[in-house]
């Protein structure tokens, strides 16, 4: 059985780890190696069960404890011609450990296929994954993109496990202590997804199959767990979908010291 693992998640950092009890694989790395490290400990994944990162865009929340994970552990670092091209700029490849582009062809690693797909956001060239695991399944990833495209809808519908960004609540950021121009960033086709327009198209995944969604990346200024979930049930709800027959609904937690992980 295939397992997904938010360790981080959040405007403070993020990571998550996804494949079987042996062997899996980082998406992001945006804490510090020694967080990483001991977050993996918390949730029950041995340090040598990592077989690589995946990287979905060179921002700080997503790569702060790249370059020192992955050279004290050898490991190879996978992401877009673009966001390598940044992170080489930024001073995080330094040379102890492989690097390579995943194109759109996709690649095995951890007895997973894993393919990248493009998403919409403010940094050189944003990816999200769909992963494919040895048993079957299917997760579907995507956070920190501003607008949800019909080419992010393609990848994600049919997934078993969809992670998902429900970055905040509009009235929350319109009405918060944010300068106007970050608020427009955010607000942007290139910033992230708001708690409805995540919810929105969390109905159309589950009318096509996916029976687990992990709602990701909440800001701590705009959003509180409990509105983003009431956000996504309400329009599952409304959608005649029943959590606990239908769908299974979580949120990611910014730190993940309760161990939790997800089995599907």
């Amino acid at each position: 059985m295939a397992r997904l693992c938010p360790l981080f998640s959040g405007s403070s950092g993020n990571s998550y780890y996804i494949g079987s009890a042996r062997a899996g694989i980082l998406i992001d790395a945006g804490r510090t190696a020694k967080q990483l490290n001991t977050m993996l400990q918390c949730c029950g994944i041995a340090f040598e069960a990592v077989k690589a990162v995946f990287v979905t865009h060179e921002h700080s929340d997503h790569v702060k404890g790249l370059r020192v994970f992955a050279s004290h552990q050898h490991l190879p670092v996978y992401a877009s011609s673009g966001t390598l091209c940044a992170l080489e700029n930024m001073g995080c490849v330094n040379g102890k450990f492989p690097t390579d582009v995943i194109d759109e062809n996709g690649m095995e690693c951890a007895d997973m296929f894993i393919k990248p797909f493009r998403t919409s956001h403010d940094s050189a060239e944003s990816v999200g994954y769909r992963i494919e695991t040895h048993d079957g399944r299917v997760v579907g990833f995507s956070t920190d993109l501003g607008v949800f495209s019909d080419s992010v809808r393609k990848e994600l519908t049919g997934a078993d496990f969809v992670v998902l960004e429900s970055n905040h609540d509009v009235g929350m950021l319109k009405n918060g202590p944010y300068p106007y121009p970050l608020k427009r960033r955010i607000l942007s086709d290139t910033g992230h997804l708001s708690n409805q327009a995540c919810a929105d198209e969390l109905c159309g995944l589950a009318q096509a199959g996916t029976t687990r969604f992990l709602l990701a990346h909440l800001s701590s200024e705009n959003n509180t767990p409990e509105l983003a979930y009431q956000t996504s049930l309400c329009s599952l709800s409304l959608a005649g979908l029943k959590e606990g027959v239908d769908y299974q609904l979580f949120v990611a937690p910014r730190e993940n010291t309760a161990g939790n992980v997800l089995l599907f």
